[in-house]
């Protein structure tokens, strides 16, 4: 699929890929406050 270079401008061609999913909020709460014991 075709993607774009934010920082120049350029439009990119990006090959397909399986992302993994994992949950944004947890790993962001825990580099902000590490968790408890």
């Amino acid at each position: 699929r075709m993607g774009r270079n934010p920082a120049t401008g350029e439009q990119i061609k990006i090959p397909a890929k399986k992302v993994v999913k994992f949950r944004v909020a947890k790993a962001c709460k825990d580099a902000i406050v590490p968790p408890k014991k």
